[in-house]
C-alpha cells in the first residue's frame, strides 16, 4: 500500500521531501495502532498473573497463621507436659527419642538427648521392655521399676502411637509405697499388741463358763456375749495380720507344680468341719488334672476362704449347729428345708486354670458385685457380723490371686447363687 502512494507521489510534482514525510507518517501510524493492540494483549495476559499473586500471597498468610498457631499449641502443649508430676518421653518407630518434658530430663539426670536411642538413654530393663511390646506388638504394657533412680519406685506405662513410635510415662510411686508400708506396719503392731489381753480375756470367759455351775443364767449370758465377742476380735486380729503378711515386702510366695485337684482338695478336707457343722454339702464339678504354678499355703488360704463364704452366706438356710451358740442351744429351731450345697470346680482355660466356689443361696445384688473384695466391704452388715465375719477374706483372697498373676471376680444371680471365680496360672 505504501508502495503504491510511492508511485502515485512521483507522477505529481510536489518535492520529495513531502513524500518523505507522508512515508514517515504512514509507518509512525502502523506502528501506533499496533502497540494499542500490544498493550490489549498484555493487560489480558497480566491481569489472571496479579489475581493469581494475590490468591497466593492469601494462602501464604492463611497458612502462615496457621503455623502460628500450631506453634503456640505445641509451646502451650510442652508447658502442660513439662509441669506434669509424671516422667513422660516419645520415642520413633526406630527407638529413638523424639521428646521429653523436665520431669524425665530430671530423673535421668540430663541424659536425655533428641535423637538418642532410648537403650542408650535408660538402661533400666523393666522400661525397656515395656517399650518394645509398645513398639512391636502394638500393645500397651504396663510394669513397675526400681532401679531407674536410687531409692524410688515408679509405675511403668508405655502405649503404641498412631504414627508407629510409642509413648512411655512413668510415675513416682515412692511415697505412696512409704504410707502403704507405715499403715500396715501400724496394723501389725497394734494387732500384736492386742492379741495377748483378747485371748487372756477369752481364756478366762471359757473357764468361768466350765468350771463355774453355780452362775446365774443372766451371767452366763454376758460371758456369751463377752466370748463371742472376744472370738470376733481375736479373729478380726488374725485377718488383719495374715493380710499385712501377705502385702509385706519380707513375705514372698513359693510357687511350685502343684494339681489343682489336690489344691482343692486339701481345702475340702480342712472345711470338713464346718459344712458338718452347718449341714452343708459339698460336691465337685469338672476337675482339671493339669499342673498349676502356685504357693500351695497361699491358695489354700484362698481356697478356705470362699469356701467359708459360700457355707456362712451362700446358703440362707443354713444356720449355727447347737455347738456354736455360746449359752446354749440355739433357741429357734431349724426349719425343714433341702440341705445346702456347695460345689467346687477347676476347668483349663487357655494358658489358665480357673478354680470355681459355688453356692446356691440368694445370690448378691448386682451393685455390690464389684466392691466386695474391697477391705471391710460388707453385703449385709448385720449378717456378717452375726457369723463373726470381718470383712478382710476376700481382700486377702484377692491380693494372694494377683499376686500370683490370675484375676478374681463374682458372678451372682439374685435367688440362683453366687459364684466366685479366680485363675491361676498353668505350670510350663
Amino acid at each position: 500500500m505504501i508502495g503504491r502512494g510511492v508511485y502515485a507521489f512521483h507522477q505529481t510534482s510536489y518535492p520529495w521531501w513531502v513524500g518523505a514525510l507522508l512515508i514517515a507518517g504512514a509507518l509512525l501510524a502502523g506502528l501506533m495502532i499496533g502497540g494499542v493492540r500490544g498493550v490489549r494483549n498484555i493487560r489480558q495476559r497480566v491481569l489472571p498473573l496479579q489475581e493469581e499473586n494475590m490468591r497466593l500471597r492469601q494462602s501464604e498468610q492463611s497458612l502462615q497463621y496457621s503455623l502460628d498457631e500450631l506453634r503456640a499449641a505445641r509451646t502451650e502443649l510442652e508447658s502442660w507436659m513439662d509441669s506434669m508430676q509424671e516422667a513422660v518421653i516419645a520415642v520413633g518407630a526406630g527407638g529413638r527419642i523424639e521428646w521429653a518434658n523436665e520431669r524425665m530430663r530430671r530423673i535421668s539426670g540430663g541424659s536425655v538427648r533428641l535423637g538418642d536411642a532410648l537403650v542408650h538413654t535408660l538402661r533400666d530393663p523393666e522400661v525397656l521392655n515395656c517399650v518394645r511390646v509398645a513398639l512391636e506388638e502394638r500393645a500397651v504394657c504396663e510394669g513397675k521399676t526400681q532401679l531407674l533412680a536410687p531409692g524410688r519406685s515408679f509405675d511403668i506405662t508405655a502405649a503404641p502411637t498412631p504414627a508407629g513410635g510409642a509413648v512411655l510415662v512413668l510415675h513416682d510411686i515412692t511415697q505412696i509405697e512409704q504410707v502403704e508400708r507405715t499403715q500396715r506396719d501400724f496394723v501389725a503392731n497394734v494387732s500384736h499388741e492386742l492379741r495377748t489381753p483378747l485371748t487372756s480375756i477369752s481364756g478366762y470367759v471359757e473357764t468361768l463358763l466350765d468350771h463355774e455351775p453355780d452362775l446365774s443364767p443372766q451371767a452366763q449370758e454376758f460371758l456369751g456375749i463377752i466370748l463371742k465377742n472376744g472370738t470376733r476380735m481375736n479373729r478380726l486380729i488374725e485377718d488383719l495380720l495374715a493380710l499385712a503378711n501377705v502385702e509385706s515386702e519380707e513375705s514372698k510366695l513359693n510357687p511350685t507344680p502343684v494339681a489343682a485337684a489336690q489344691l482343692l482338695g486339701d481345702a475340702a478336707d480342712a472345711m470338713s468341719a464346718l459344712l458338718q457343722d452347718f449341714g452343708v454339702t459339698l460336691s465337685f464339678g469338672p476337675m482339671s488334672e493339669r499342673l498349676v504354678f502356685a504357693d500351695r499355703d497361699a491358695v489354700h488360704q484362698v481356697l478356705t476362704n470362699l469356701i467359708e463364704n459360700a457355707v456362712k452366706y451362700g446358703n440362707p438356710q443354713s444356720r449355727y449347729s447347737p455347738s456354736l451358740f455360746l449359752g446354749g442351744e440355739d433357741p429357734s429351731p431349724a426349719p425343714a428345708v433341702e440341705r445346702p450345697r456347695v460345689e467346687l470346680s477347676a476347668v483349663e482355660c487357655g494358658e489358665m486354670v480357673q478354680f470355681s466356689v459355688r453356692d446356691f443361696g440368694a445370690g448378691i445384688p448386682s451393685e455390690h458385685l464389684d466392691r466386695i473384695f474391697e477391705r471391710f466391704y460388707r453385703v449385709d452388715k448385720a449378717r456378717s457380723r452375726e457369723s463373726g465375719g470381718t470383712g478382710l477374706g476376700l481382700a486377702i483372697a484377692k491380693y494372694i490371686v494377683t499376686v500370683h498373676g490370675g484375676s478374681i471376680h463374682a458372678e451372682s444371680e439374685l435367688g440362683h447363687g453366687s459364684t466366685f471365680v479366680f485363675t491361676l496360672p498353668l505350670a510350663v
